[in-house]
């Protein structure tokens, strides 16, 4: 294609992929049949998928899984999982049983504020701004009350808002650093919505005050949005357990488990090339908890590794100790999490997870996501200090190289017997489906 094309937006559907398929493949009728397979038989839940986004042509399947035995705060939670990666929720569902029976996770909320901020330029005295901001912060408040009143009969609403002079940064560079309380929802919109009108009271009220000179009026605002950096929207999650308890079929030496695992964990504190790793493996816990309860693991991503840097340093989000006789692993991490607004009222997917969550306040599913997360990082250290991560990931990535040479169901039961007390490997399967296919 060497041509822009005009009006795609306001193309059919039908049209859309027409149009694609033409364009970007040789065979155009196997491209739209491919597409069509993975829509929903259901036309009204098509649509509902349609409509989340611009320029929809298909839906994108990603598997839903459940990890069960999560033993936590004394009560057993079955948690969904909706991500592609093989071993996830197998290494999820281990550490949930593991740790079942040895006192279970533990989860606390340290806080729940969340922040957002009006970014804008002065040019004149900055005594003269902050007196202006003192004398002006109340109308804030009042500007957004048509905004805030319903936020605040749940219990919400703007917490704070502070003058930020943030010259020594940038030039001339000041900001209206605003906290939030949002309960139950993500509060992206809320927040945003608040900013705007501050944004708005912020310059009209510059224009007429009188201690202000004619450039010091011109406030200049550059934007306006919530910071997905939440670092006082805390949550910890944790286990421990006296250090024998740790014995198991890999674990003969429970000491000496206990003591490689913490040297692992401290690695990650100072390296940062182990830390990233260390932490997409957390990571894999907390997306898949995300994502299928329909909140934003972009933003939750982008807070989370913020606050691993926070130091100056990229570090590891968990953290092991043995102390007195017994074994402690913790992690506590931002988490801006919703269970009303959003996806949550809409996709079908989103709000049988949350069912089988049993209807959790946002609170509560910042509990379950962050124990997912521990619990992934668990397994996947547990693993690398005891048999090696390949031995039970290669193990479950079996079935996508199985499926990627289209073996039949003889040619699986073979490979399978084969490799129960063998190492797998790509390479290794490849080589065997090829034996046995001569």
């Amino acid at each position: 294609m060497n041509n822009a094309v005009a009006g795609f937006s306001k193309l059919s559907k039908e049209e859309k992929i027409n149009w694609i398929a033409k364009e970007y493949f040789s065979t155009p009728d196997e491209a739209i049949q491919l597409l069509k397979n993975y829509w929903n038989s259901d036309e009204k839940i098509q649509k509902l998928h349609d409509e989340f986004i611009e320029n929809t042509i298909t839906n994108f399947y990603i598997p839903l899984g459940v990890a069960p035995n999560f033993l936590i705060n004394g009560k057993y939670s079955t948690i969904p999982m909706a991500i592609e990666e093989s071993s996830v929720v197998a290494a999820a569902s281990k550490s949930a049983k593991f740790w079942s029976t040895r006192g279970g996770f533990k989860a606390t909320v340290l806080n729940t504020e969340k922040i957002g901020q009006v970014h804008f330029m002065y040019h004149g005295d900055p005594s003269k701004l902050a007196l202006f901001f003192v004398e002006t912060k109340q109308k804030f408040f009042t500007d957004t009350e048509n905004i805030t009143k319903n936020m605040q009969k749940r219990g919400g609403g703007i917490l704070d808002i502070t003058l930020e002079d943030k010259t020594n940064l940038l030039p001339n560079y000041y900001q209206l650093h605003a906290t939030f309380e949002t309960k139950d929802s993500m509060g992206a919109n809320f927040i945003n919505s608040c900013l705007e009108q501050f944004a708005k009271t912020l310059k009209d009220e510059a224009l007429n005050y009188g201690l202000f000179s004619e450039t010091e009026k011109e406030i200049q605002v550059i934007m306006s949005i919530l910071s997905n950096y939440v670092p006082n929207c805390i949550v910890r999650a944790e286990v421990t357990c006296p250090i024998e308890d740790l014995k198991e079929k890999h674990i003969d030496n429970p000491l000496d488990f206990a003591q490689r695992f913490v040297q692992a964990v401290q690695i990650a504190e100072v390296e940062p090339f182990r830390a990233v790793t260390h932490n997409k493996g957390i990571m894999n816990g907390i997306d898949a908890v995300v994502l299928a309860t329909g909140n934003d693991f972009r933003a939750v991503e982008a807070g989370i590794h913020a606050y691993a840097a926070r130091s100056g340093q990229y570090s590891s989000l968990s953290h092991a100790k043995i102390e007195n006789g017994n074994f402690h692993f913790w992690m506590e991490i931002p988490l801006a999490l919703g269970t009303v607004g959003g996806l949550t009222s809409l996709h079908p997917l989103v709000k049988l997870s949350l069912e089988m969550l049993e209807k959790p306040s946002a609170q509560e599913l910042m509990q379950f996501v962050a124990i997912a997360g521990l619990a992934q990082n668990f397994a996947a250290l547990r693993s690398l200090t005891t048999t090696g991560i390949q031995d039970g990931h290669m193990k479950m990535h079996l079935n996508n190289i199985l499926n990627q040479f289209n073996a039949t169901d003889v040619e699986r039961t073979a490979i399978r017997n084969h490799f129960k007390d063998q190492a797998v490997s790509h390479s290794a399967v490849v080589d065997l489906i090829e034996n046995l296919r001569k």
